[in-house]
């Protein structure tokens, strides 16, 4: 354990002794142990009455991965500010789901839990849901990436119960987590958060752009890693790998002799006895129409695909292992932007070739693949997401 992994254990484990003593103790820890720049001291909010206080100023100019320790951290003590009143409570629904214009003291109650988290930001706390409220509750869902239909129901109303010291916990594991990515790039590199199913890009630390993925289900799970970028692949094959080809296609082939000619496969070989089979390059391919490929054990890599839909879902656990990106064209478009012979033209009809065609990137491209079930965003906003992996715990 080094001495930053040992502070983080410290401080949860004084946390759970004595809240005040370690609440007060942050200062120490940080300046002392954690390595944060003191220069820029955490924001304390003793006299605060919600996580996001008008009267305090945090801004954060972008999605700056290297920030997220002491980012974290100042929500620490904003939530053992919380806790410490004592006075949290479940929120029970007595109907499906709550909208506007809907009327209950339970309607009270939510107003007053998301004026505490900070979303909610009117005096006003009577029983009548209007559209104050749901701009608030709508601003919660997106920073717990749920749907964001401005409805309270069941699965918003279980991130609102989930109590101050639960979160606590939640945002100490992700600290620790923050050594996974340098302080500092300052080139282009590409983040994959796992449990947010989201693809950052950045350039120099500053993010560009953000897209939707699909990440390896739980038996398929997504491996934390990272690795360069090296090439991509405009129209590829699909090389089925072999746990695919024994435990579904076989079985497939047996059941429909013309499986294969169906979906544009082919067996290439035999190894062993054991047919290797592919899928030719065309838009029903598995991959789609492009992949980007940082080699690595894992045989792990992002690549487009036919099955687009699966994008809309809030929960995009679906593949075995490999990422899917919503905007291929606009990721290979960025990775070749200063290569003039790679004209969006030129990316389209690759994209489209029929024929595979390796392109080598000439630029080192950093690829990270995390899990942070809690971060900052580019608006200084706390988020949380599910630990689809079980690994929080």
């Amino acid at each position: 354990m080094n001495f930053k992994n040992f502070s983080l254990f410290l401080f949860l484990f004084l946390y759970l002794i004595n809240p005040s003593f370690a609440a007060n103790s942050i200062g120490v820890f940080r300046s002392e142990w954690l390595g944060f720049n003191t220069e820029k001291p955490l924001i304390h909010l003793k006299n605060a009455n919600s996580i996001q206080n008008k009267s305090v100023t945090f801004q954060v100019p972008g999605f700056q991965i290297d920030k997220q320790y002491e980012l974290l951290a100042n929500f620490v003590e904003r939530y053992r500010i919380l806790d410490q009143k004592g006075d949290f409570f479940r929120i029970k629904l007595d109907k499906n789901s709550y909208k506007v214009g809907d009327s209950s003291e339970i309607v009270g109650y939510i107003k007053m839990r998301l004026s505490e988290l900070g979303d909610f930001k009117f005096s006003t706390t009577n029983y009548l849901f209007d559209t104050q409220l749901e701009h608030a509750v709508k601003k919660f869902q997106m920073r717990h990436g749920i749907m964001d239909d401005g409805l309270v129901g069941k699965e918003t109303i279980a991130e609102l119960n989930v109590n101050y010291k639960q979160r606590i916990k939640q945002l100490l594991v992700n600290m620790d987590r923050c050594p996974w990515i340098p302080e500092s790039i300052n080139y282009d590199y590409l983040i994959v958060n796992i449990p947010e199913f989201k693809l950052h890009v950045f350039n120099s630390n500053k993010l560009q752009w953000s897209c939707n993925v699909v990440v390896g289900k739980l038996k398929h799970k997504t491996v934390i890693f990272n690795a360069d970028m090296e090439y991509i692949v405009f129209s590829p094959y699909w090389n089925v790998p072999k746990s695919i080809v024994k435990n579904e296609i076989l079985k497939d082939i047996r059941k429909d002799s013309d499986y294969l000619s169906k979906h544009h496969m082919e067996i290439t070989s035999y190894k062993n006895g054991f047919p290797e089979i592919r899928q030719k390059p065309g838009p029903f391919n598995a991959l789609g129409l492009v992949k980007f490929i940082f080699p690595n054990q894992f045989n792990i890599y992002l690549h487009d695909t036919p099955s687009k839909s699966l994008f809309k879902e809030t929960s995009r656990a679906f593949s075995h292992g490999c990422i899917r990106v919503s905007e291929p064209f606009k990721l290979a478009k960025f990775l070749l932007r200063n290569d003039s012979e790679w004209t969006d033209n030129e990316i389209v009809k690759a994209m489209n070739l029929g024929t595979e065609k390796q392109v080598n990137l000439k630029a080192i491209v950093s690829v990270f693949t995390v899990y942070f079930t809690s971060f900052v965003d580019q608006f200084g906003d706390i988020n949380f997401r599910k630990d689809i992996y079980n690994v929080d715990k």
